[in-house]
């Protein structure tokens, strides 16, 4: 009988961590919940090993079987103290605030110890804490690199996509955070030829790092969409941009609330052969591209993408 009202301890046990886990399974994927709530009741995984870890040891199986949850116990508190405690994140402050459009805003960070080596393009987990005037949410999320000075000092570009990054929208100069990475290499290590960008409102964050960062090697041309004019953000920047390099060609493109007409926009077969595209958007306006491009002959290899879809 596996019915646990007529069981003991031990089934009562490995039926509370089968429930704990598929709840925290189907609540993981969950795109609608806020996000605080998300993180609190995703720690019910966490709790199906602690169970089943009673299991195990009311059921008296042998020691070998206990390895698999305790190195699982193990990851989780490696998680804990690195990411969410912060204890391999490096101290910054605020320095600059900017705000390229409604619902996007720019923050420079200052290094206060050991600067990071990040590369424009790259991202990084930062949490913001407080400050004068301000309070932190204290959570740690994805943010793209848009600019690395010299001294260290980075720039992340926000857009208010949910609690916390909508209420980062205020952050003011002097604001603590703590930063950990850098992670990722997109638009790292590109092959030489020319290039073709596709990027959708905030995805023009890791294109922007590249621009600021000198000197285009090869042509690139970027098609840049956004909703309008109040939602593009560092358009003023990247036309001033292309307007000094030379290899710049840049198409920038308002379309509404609506999907655009990316058959229309992107380049013909001829002159997508031997291009790299680099494509940096929400999940649909990339599987619209990515599914246009291979229509077009580029093979996978040659499509690099990011997508913009955190809360």
């Amino acid at each position: 009988m596996l019915a646990p009202w007529q069981q003991g301890w031990p089934v009562w046990l490995g039926w509370a961590a089968l429930l704990c886990l598929m709840t925290g399974l189907a609540l993981a994927l969950s795109p609608a919940m806020p996000y605080a709530r998300w993180r609190a009741l995703h720690n019910l995984l966490a709790l199906a090993i602690v169970l089943a870890l009673g299991h195990l040891l009311l059921l008296g199986l042998d020691y070998l079987l206990l390895w698999s949850p305790l190195l699982a116990l193990a990851f989780i508190l490696w998680r804990v103290l690195r990411a969410d405690l912060g204890l391999a994140a490096q101290p910054h402050v605020v320095a600059r605030v900017d705000h390229p459009s409604a619902e996007i805003v720019e923050v420079r960070l200052r290094p206060l110890a050991r600067p990071l080596a990040a590369r424009p393009g790259q991202f990084v987990l930062a949490a913001f804490l407080d400050g004068p005037g301000f309070h932190g949410c204290g959570e740690y999320h994805p943010y793209t690199v848009s600019a690395v000075a010299p001294d260290g000092e980075i720039a992340l570009g926000i857009k208010a996509l949910g609690e916390c990054t909508r209420h980062l929208q205020a952050a003011i100069p002097g604001v603590a955070a703590r930063i950990e990475g850098p992670f990722g290499d997109f638009l790292n290590q590109r092959p030489a030829g020319p290039e073709l960008w596709l990027a959708g409102g905030i995805g023009t964050t890791p294109f922007l790092g590249v621009l600021r960062s000198g000197p285009l090697p090869h042509p690139v041309h970027l098609i840049y969409l956004h909703r309008n004019e109040r939602d593009a953000a560092f358009r003023d920047e990247i036309t001033t941009l292309a307007k000094a390099e030379p290899r710049l060609t840049v198409d920038d493109i308002a379309c509404g609330d609506q999907l655009p007409d990316l058959a229309a926009l992107l380049p013909e077969s001829t002159e997508l052969a031997g291009q790299e595209c680099y494509l940096c958007g929400p999940p649909g306006l990339l599987a619209a591209a990515v599914r246009i491009l291979q229509q077009r002959g580029v093979r996978p290899a040659h499509i690099h993408f990011e997508h913009f879809d955190f809360r």
